[in-house]
């Protein structure tokens, strides 16, 4: 037995292989509930506005799954709940870097740009999530938000038009739209888009 060449030495030997083999699959399984505990009870913090509690919980999780794209998303929003935007538009790089199709993270990044007056880089940012994502009133009303700011009314309208195609009762949207025809001067679409805001609150 010693020698290492009797059956039971080899038997015993593919019993340890087998174990290491279980062990493994099982400290994985439990790494990967581990990251999604984790990852939820982060979201759950900062929708709880307590972003630097969450912080340091999608931290660990990035230990366990570097090359999750939603984890670096997750934590870069609560980055940007406690004004660390450098830290935030990094996260959500990685996260684009990772998942290039993540219109979240883009929609994120150009938010971030235009609380900056980056504006170059907002509608940039805007513009790539809306490729990923056409179908996000959000995304459209942001975007016109940020051509408005631009004094771009004729494409921001047009961006707002889109949200309430996509959402017909999205109250922002519709707020937006009536306030870019008052500065078109286009007072009989503001004044409809004033009633439709009114039934919108009764």
């Amino acid at each position: 037995m010693g020698q290492g060449k009797d059956g039971k030495k080899q038997i015993f030997t593919g019993f340890l292989g087998k174990t290491s083999k279980l062990c493994y699959t099982i400290k994985q399984r439990l790494a990967v509930e581990t990251s999604e505990y984790l990852n939820d009870s982060g979201i759950a913090l900062t929708e709880a506005n307590r972003p630097f509690e969450a912080i340091p919980l999608f931290q660990r999780a990035l230990l366990i799954d570097p090359e999750n794209p939603l984890l670096w998303l997750n934590i870069g929003i609560a980055y940007q709940k406690t004004g660390e935007y450098k830290e935030a538009l990094a996260c959500f790089n990685k996260a684009v870097s990772i998942d290039d199709e993540l219109a979240e993270a883009w929609g994120a990044m150009g938010l971030i740009h235009f609380e900056l007056n980056d504006f170059h880089a907002a509608e940039d940012a805007y513009c790539a999530a809306l490729e990923r994502d056409p179908q996000s009133p959000k995304l459209w009303n942001n975007l016109g938000v940020l051509l408005f700011s631009k004094q771009n009314y004729k494409r921001a309208r047009d961006c707002f038009e889109e949200a309430l195609n996509i959402m017909p009762m999205y109250y922002d949207a519709l707020y937006n739209l009536r306030d870019t025809c008052r500065e078109l001067q286009d007072y009989h679409a503001a004044a409809e888009f004033e009633r439709a805001l009114s039934e919108l609150k009764n």
